[in-house]
Protein backbone atom coordinates (compact mmCIF):
# COMPACT_ATOMS: atom_id res chain seq x y z
CA UNK A 1 0.00 0.00 0.00
CA UNK A 2 1.06 3.58 -0.51
CA UNK A 3 3.18 3.03 -3.63
CA UNK A 4 0.67 4.27 -6.21
CA UNK A 5 -1.38 6.83 -4.34
CA UNK A 6 -4.17 8.68 -6.12
CA UNK A 7 -6.35 11.21 -4.31
CA UNK A 8 -10.07 11.35 -5.09
CA UNK A 9 -12.94 13.66 -4.24
CA UNK A 10 -16.57 12.66 -3.90
CA UNK A 11 -18.95 14.09 -6.51
CA UNK A 12 -22.51 14.98 -5.64
CA UNK A 13 -23.45 16.53 -8.99
CA UNK A 14 -23.45 14.76 -12.32
CA UNK A 15 -24.04 15.71 -15.94
CA UNK A 16 -22.16 17.06 -18.94
CA UNK A 17 -21.78 20.54 -17.47
CA UNK A 18 -20.08 19.22 -14.32
CA UNK A 19 -17.84 16.96 -16.40
CA UNK A 20 -16.75 19.89 -18.59
CA UNK A 21 -15.92 22.01 -15.55
CA UNK A 22 -13.91 19.18 -13.99
CA UNK A 23 -11.89 18.66 -17.17
CA UNK A 24 -11.24 22.39 -17.47
CA UNK A 25 -9.74 22.20 -13.96
CA UNK A 26 -7.51 19.27 -14.87
CA UNK A 27 -9.74 16.60 -13.31
CA UNK A 28 -12.02 13.92 -14.73
CA UNK A 29 -15.23 12.32 -13.44
CA UNK A 30 -14.89 8.76 -12.17
CA UNK A 31 -16.96 5.97 -10.64
CA UNK A 32 -15.89 3.64 -7.83
CA UNK A 33 -17.63 0.27 -7.54
CA UNK A 34 -17.03 -3.25 -6.31
CA UNK A 35 -18.67 -6.52 -5.44
CA UNK A 36 -21.62 -6.00 -3.12
CA UNK A 37 -21.31 -2.23 -2.87
CA UNK A 38 -23.09 0.77 -4.32
CA UNK A 39 -21.23 2.77 -7.00
CA UNK A 40 -19.85 6.11 -5.85
CA UNK A 41 -19.25 9.17 -8.03
CA UNK A 42 -15.76 10.64 -7.73
CA UNK A 43 -13.31 12.91 -9.49
CA UNK A 44 -9.54 12.48 -9.82
CA UNK A 45 -6.62 14.45 -11.22
CA UNK A 46 -6.26 13.31 -14.85
CA UNK A 47 -2.55 14.12 -15.05
CA UNK A 48 -1.77 12.14 -11.89
CA UNK A 49 -3.75 9.14 -13.15
CA UNK A 50 -1.94 9.27 -16.49
CA UNK A 51 1.42 9.41 -14.71
CA UNK A 52 0.58 6.32 -12.65
CA UNK A 53 -0.57 4.25 -15.64
CA UNK A 54 2.46 5.18 -17.74
CA UNK A 55 5.28 4.86 -15.20
CA UNK A 56 4.51 1.59 -13.43
CA UNK A 57 4.91 -0.66 -16.47
CA UNK A 58 1.63 -2.46 -15.71
CA UNK A 59 -0.61 0.03 -17.54
CA UNK A 60 -4.28 -0.64 -16.89
CA UNK A 61 -3.33 -3.46 -14.52
CA UNK A 62 -1.65 -1.05 -12.10
CA UNK A 63 -2.89 -1.48 -8.54
CA UNK A 64 -3.80 1.99 -7.31
CA UNK A 65 -4.19 3.04 -3.69
CA UNK A 66 -7.21 5.29 -4.07
CA UNK A 67 -7.56 7.78 -1.21
CA UNK A 68 -10.82 9.50 -0.41
CA UNK A 69 -13.43 10.18 2.22
CA UNK A 70 -13.87 6.47 2.89
CA UNK A 71 -10.19 5.95 3.54
CA UNK A 72 -7.76 4.10 1.24
CA UNK A 73 -8.82 1.28 -1.09
CA UNK A 74 -6.90 -0.79 -3.61
CA UNK A 75 -8.44 -0.48 -7.07
CA UNK A 76 -7.90 -1.35 -10.71
CA UNK A 77 -8.92 0.84 -13.64
CA UNK A 78 -11.60 -1.28 -15.30
CA UNK A 79 -12.52 1.21 -18.02
CA UNK A 80 -10.90 4.38 -19.28
CA UNK A 81 -12.61 6.68 -21.77
CA UNK A 82 -10.35 8.83 -23.94
CA UNK A 83 -10.81 11.74 -26.30
CA UNK A 84 -10.50 10.18 -29.81
CA UNK A 85 -8.14 12.72 -31.38
CA UNK A 86 -5.60 13.57 -28.66
CA UNK A 87 -6.20 10.66 -26.29
CA UNK A 88 -6.95 12.85 -23.27
CA UNK A 89 -8.64 11.05 -20.39
CA UNK A 90 -12.37 11.74 -20.13
CA UNK A 91 -13.72 9.28 -17.54
CA UNK A 92 -12.46 6.39 -15.40
CA UNK A 93 -14.13 3.39 -13.76
CA UNK A 94 -12.33 2.09 -10.65
CA UNK A 95 -12.99 -1.42 -9.35
CA UNK A 96 -12.25 -2.21 -5.70
CA UNK A 97 -10.24 -5.44 -5.44
CA UNK A 98 -9.93 -7.92 -2.59
CA UNK A 99 -6.24 -8.78 -2.31
CA UNK A 100 -7.16 -12.29 -1.14
CA UNK A 101 -9.38 -13.05 -4.16
CA UNK A 102 -8.29 -13.74 -7.75
CA UNK A 103 -9.17 -11.35 -10.58
CA UNK A 104 -9.42 -11.77 -14.36
CA UNK A 105 -7.15 -9.40 -16.28
CA UNK A 106 -5.94 -8.83 -19.85
CA UNK A 107 -2.14 -8.86 -20.04
CA UNK A 108 -0.06 -7.92 -23.12
CA UNK A 109 2.17 -10.46 -24.90
CA UNK A 110 5.76 -9.44 -25.63
CA UNK A 111 7.60 -11.28 -28.40
CA UNK A 112 11.38 -11.78 -28.20
CA UNK A 113 13.99 -13.50 -30.35
CA UNK A 114 14.40 -14.07 -34.09
CA UNK A 115 12.53 -17.01 -35.58
CA UNK A 116 14.70 -19.59 -37.40
CA UNK A 117 12.20 -19.63 -40.27
CA UNK A 118 12.93 -15.99 -41.13
CA UNK A 119 16.20 -17.06 -42.77
CA UNK A 120 14.17 -19.32 -45.06
CA UNK A 121 11.97 -16.46 -46.26
CA UNK A 122 9.25 -16.83 -43.67
CA UNK A 123 7.42 -14.10 -41.78
CA UNK A 124 5.94 -14.02 -38.28
CA UNK A 125 2.18 -13.69 -37.92
CA UNK A 126 1.04 -12.46 -34.49
CA UNK A 127 -2.42 -13.87 -33.86
CA UNK A 128 -2.71 -12.62 -30.26
CA UNK A 129 -1.43 -9.45 -28.63
CA UNK A 130 -3.10 -9.95 -25.24
CA UNK A 131 -4.04 -12.91 -23.09
CA UNK A 132 -6.62 -13.25 -20.33
CA UNK A 133 -5.22 -14.47 -17.01
CA UNK A 134 -6.54 -15.23 -13.53
CA UNK A 135 -4.43 -14.51 -10.47
CA UNK A 136 -4.27 -12.65 -7.18
CA UNK A 137 -4.07 -8.86 -7.60
CA UNK A 138 -0.49 -8.66 -6.29
CA UNK A 139 0.59 -11.37 -8.77
CA UNK A 140 -0.56 -9.68 -11.99
CA UNK A 141 2.38 -9.86 -14.44
CA UNK A 142 3.24 -6.80 -16.50
CA UNK A 143 3.45 -8.96 -19.64
CA UNK A 144 3.87 -12.55 -20.82
CA UNK A 145 7.10 -13.05 -22.75
CA UNK A 146 7.04 -15.34 -25.78
CA UNK A 147 10.33 -16.48 -27.36
CA UNK A 148 9.87 -17.17 -31.09
CA UNK A 149 13.51 -18.23 -31.74
CA UNK A 150 12.66 -21.91 -32.32
CA UNK A 151 9.92 -21.29 -34.88
CA UNK A 152 10.63 -22.94 -38.24
CA UNK A 153 8.51 -22.46 -41.34
CA UNK A 154 5.05 -23.84 -40.63
CA UNK A 155 5.53 -23.87 -36.84
CA UNK A 156 3.16 -22.19 -34.37
CA UNK A 157 3.13 -21.32 -30.69
CA UNK A 158 -0.24 -21.84 -28.99
CA UNK A 159 -1.65 -20.48 -25.76
CA UNK A 160 -1.13 -23.88 -24.11
CA UNK A 161 2.61 -23.57 -24.82
CA UNK A 162 3.09 -20.38 -22.84
CA UNK A 163 5.15 -20.39 -19.64
CA UNK A 164 3.26 -18.54 -16.90
CA UNK A 165 4.47 -17.30 -13.51
CA UNK A 166 3.60 -19.29 -10.40
CA UNK A 167 0.08 -18.69 -9.18
CA UNK A 168 -1.12 -17.46 -12.58
CA UNK A 169 -3.56 -19.44 -14.72
CA UNK A 170 -4.77 -18.78 -18.25
CA UNK A 171 -8.38 -18.08 -19.17
CA UNK A 172 -7.86 -17.81 -22.94
CA UNK A 173 -8.54 -20.92 -25.05
CA UNK A 174 -5.37 -23.05 -25.05
CA UNK A 175 -5.80 -24.08 -28.70
CA UNK A 176 -5.57 -20.52 -30.00
CA UNK A 177 -2.44 -19.62 -31.94
CA UNK A 178 -0.23 -16.90 -30.48
CA UNK A 179 2.37 -16.66 -33.27
CA UNK A 180 3.21 -18.58 -36.44
CA UNK A 181 6.07 -18.62 -38.96
CA UNK A 182 4.54 -18.77 -42.42
CA UNK A 183 5.50 -18.35 -46.05
CA UNK A 184 4.54 -14.91 -47.41
CA UNK A 185 1.53 -14.93 -49.67
CA UNK A 186 2.27 -14.30 -53.35
CA UNK A 187 0.02 -11.65 -54.85
CA UNK A 188 -0.71 -12.38 -58.51
CA UNK A 189 -0.88 -9.41 -60.85
CA UNK A 190 -4.36 -8.86 -62.18
CA UNK A 191 -4.88 -7.71 -65.74
CA UNK A 192 -7.13 -4.65 -65.78
CA UNK A 193 -10.56 -5.37 -67.21
CA UNK A 194 -10.05 -2.82 -70.00
CA UNK A 195 -6.83 -4.45 -71.19
CA UNK A 196 -8.44 -7.90 -70.96
CA UNK A 197 -11.37 -6.76 -73.08
CA UNK A 198 -9.03 -5.23 -75.69
CA UNK A 199 -6.98 -8.42 -75.82
CA UNK A 200 -10.06 -10.61 -76.28
CA UNK A 201 -11.37 -8.26 -78.99
CA UNK A 202 -8.05 -8.37 -80.85
CA UNK A 203 -7.97 -12.16 -80.60
CA UNK A 204 -11.53 -12.37 -81.96
CA UNK A 205 -10.66 -10.05 -84.88
CA UNK A 206 -7.60 -12.15 -85.65
CA UNK A 207 -9.68 -15.31 -85.70
CA UNK A 208 -12.26 -13.72 -88.00
CA UNK A 209 -9.48 -12.58 -90.37
CA UNK A 210 -8.05 -16.09 -90.52
CA UNK A 211 -11.46 -17.57 -91.30
CA UNK A 212 -11.96 -15.00 -94.08
CA UNK A 213 -8.56 -15.86 -95.61
CA UNK A 214 -9.39 -19.56 -95.57
CA UNK A 215 -12.71 -18.88 -97.25
CA UNK A 216 -11.05 -16.79 -100.00
CA UNK A 217 -8.49 -19.48 -100.57
CA UNK A 218 -11.20 -22.09 -100.94
CA UNK A 219 -13.12 -20.06 -103.50
CA UNK A 220 -9.93 -19.51 -105.53
CA UNK A 221 -9.26 -23.23 -105.56
CA UNK A 222 -12.78 -23.92 -106.86
CA UNK A 223 -12.25 -21.43 -109.66
CA UNK A 224 -9.07 -23.21 -110.74
CA UNK A 225 -10.87 -26.57 -110.85
CA UNK A 226 -13.59 -25.16 -113.07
Amino acid sequence: MGQNNLASETRTDTGKGIARRLRAAGRIPAVLYGKGREPRALSVDSGELERLLHTTGAGMNTLIDLQGEGGEEVVLVKELQREPVYGKYLHADFYVVDLTQTVDVQVPIHFVGKAAGLDMGGIIEHALREIELECLPRSIPEAIEVDVTSLELGDSIHVRDLVLPDGVSVRTDGDLSVASCVQPKVVEEETPEGELAEGEEAAAEGAEGAEGAEASGGDAAKGDDS
